[in-house]
């Protein structure tokens, strides 16, 4: 990162502010198994077309999903699969800090039931 220039490093923030939404996030997890067309998205995110669409179209736009057109559907599936390892090394790191977050309540009660 340090060798970037400042316009890189927009692009950069933006590609995380792409991934700072969670119904963005149940989207790329939906399309780990598979591509699916926007109605599939929108029943499976509990959202409505229109707000998966808008959240697709931010997705398109940074590159990580890509679309078909098949008659009247549109699948859309993943286009940069390296989203993946960045998101399962993120997650990682949260349920570590989750983890270590109950531990250490779980010490605190322990302390204050003795």
């Amino acid at each position: 990162m340090a060798q970037l220039p400042d316009q890189a490093l927009e692009q950069v923030a933006q590609y995380f502010q792409t991934l700072a939404e969670p119904t963005r996030l149940k989207i790329l997890n939906e399309l780990r198994s598979g591509e699916r067309n926007v109605g599939e998205l929108a029943q499976i995110c509990a959202c409505t077309l229109a707000n998966v669409s808008k959240h697709l179209s931010v997705l398109a736009k940074h590159g990580l999903v890509m679309r078909e057109s098949r008659g009247t559907s549109v699948y859309y599936r993943i286009n940069d699969p390296s989203v993946y390892a960045l998101c399962d090394l993120v997650c990682g790191n949260i349920l570590r800090q989750i983890e270590q977050q109950t531990q250490f309540a779980d010490l605190i009660r322990q302390a204050g039931a003795r």
